[in-house]
């Protein structure tokens, strides 16, 4: 099998596509894949850690106002659809998948011209114009919710999946989970919050964060707070003015990145974050309360609508970005833990919504299309 992934820009478009490849490779040790990306996103540093070839086009995301920057933006990703028909000439894939964003215009309308199968996955519960533009055009569309099935027309077929993620269900002991808690200077006493405003960090929450520890509120949980790498030293230094040293505060654990992201996430008991579709289906997946404050000023809103779905089950609660103070939250965080009993319901009300064998849905879709073709 020939594929060609089209994937670009964040951790949240890149990793499902990795996550593909990764299934078609299992299954299919003789496959060929190659990755369509831009210059510009983590597909540069994420594809080729991953091992797989990544070849880069004009893509760019338009805006609705009429500008020259947005003409010029049109050119190039009119010229990256050329650039896209080109890579496509020489591979010769059997199939193009796109794993949402920009990217899948130009390379999905290439295919669907040369007469190639295509696929489209979908990670939000509020699909982008990118996906409503290419239903039509497209063989099949995955999704990762259940909701964003209405809000795609025109499309030749739509299959719910789920979205493939790295992140897994892993059942610790006491003894084994203490030993992690020990490492992190905390304690099996009282509950485990897990911060984390993804892999550069939330401003905003890290600012409602630094609230509640100055105000020493977190007097009835624990806190386990990344950061972002960018926002470190700012938090050290805000911290540092109100005397308080950063790597020795009561209850709290703080780095700027969580590298063993699983172990962390299974033993926490509470999430706190923004919502994007891999944040939720990790929330999901493992069976976790949360409160979540989706990201403002994304297209269509659309973290906000795939918190939804997990507050819509009553396993999480939403704090709106500018609303979000330390007191809200740390309230919100206190209606949880103080509550065992609500604490678990949250948490079996998340696993309503999880996804199982999302990659092996994925593959008998991959296997069909080209059946048909």
């Amino acid at each position: 099998m020939k594929v060609i992934i089209a994937a670009a820009g964040t951790a949240g478009h890149i990793n499902p596509g990795l996550a593909i490849a990764n299934k078609i490779k299992q299954e299919e040790k003789d496959s060929k894949i190659i990755f369509i990306g831009t210059t510009r996103g983590l597909e540069n540093d994420l594809v080729p850690r991953a091992g797989y070839e990544l070849k880069t086009i004009d893509a760019y995301g338009f805006s609705k106002k009429i500008s020259i920057e947005n003409f010029k933006k049109i050119y190039k990703t009119y010229k990256g659809f050329g650039q896209a028909k080109k890579i496509m000439q020489e591979f010769k894939p059997d199939i193009v998948i796109g794993t949402g964003g920009y990217i899948c215009g130009a390379t999905i309308t290439a295919a669907h011209q040369m007469n190639i199968p295509t696929m489209i996955h979908e990670s939000n519960s509020f699909p982008g114009i990118a996906v409503k533009m290419l239903a039509k055009k497209t063989s099949t569309i995955l999704v990762s919710f259940e909701d964003a099935i209405p809000r795609i027309k025109k499309a030749k077929r739509i299959v719910y999946t789920g979205t493939p993620v790295k992140i897994k269900k892993v059942e610790y002991g006491i003894n084994e989970k203490n030993k992690i808690l020990k490492e992190m200077g905390l304690q099996e006493i009282k509950p485990i919050v897990l911060i984390s405003g993804g892999s550069q960090g939330a401003q905003k929450i890290n600012e409602a964060i630094l609230e509640i520890i100055k105000n020493k509120q977190n007097k009835n949980y624990q806190m386990i707070w990344a950061t972002g790498p960018k926002q470190f030293d700012i938090m050290k230094e805000n911290l540092e003015n109100s005397n308080i040293n950063i790597n020795n505060i009561d209850g709290v654990k703080v780095m700027p990145y969580i590298y063993n992201m699983e172990e962390t996430m299974n033993i926490a008991d509470v999430m706190i974050g923004r919502a994007g579709a891999m944040t939720v289906t990790e929330i999901s997946n493992l069976g976790k309360p949360s409160i979540l404050v989706p990201l403002p000023n994304v297209s269509h809103n659309h973290q906000y609508y795939n918190a939804k779905v997990l507050e819509k089950v009553g396993a999480a609660k939403i704090i709106l970005n500018e609303e979000l103070t330390g007191e809200k939250l740390n309230k919100a965080i206190e209606e949880i833990v103080l509550e065992p009993s609500k604490m678990k319901k949250m948490g079996e009300n998340a696993l309503k919504v999880s996804t199982k064998d999302v990659e092996e849905k994925i593959y008998q879709e991959i296997k069909k299309i080209l059946k048909k073709d």
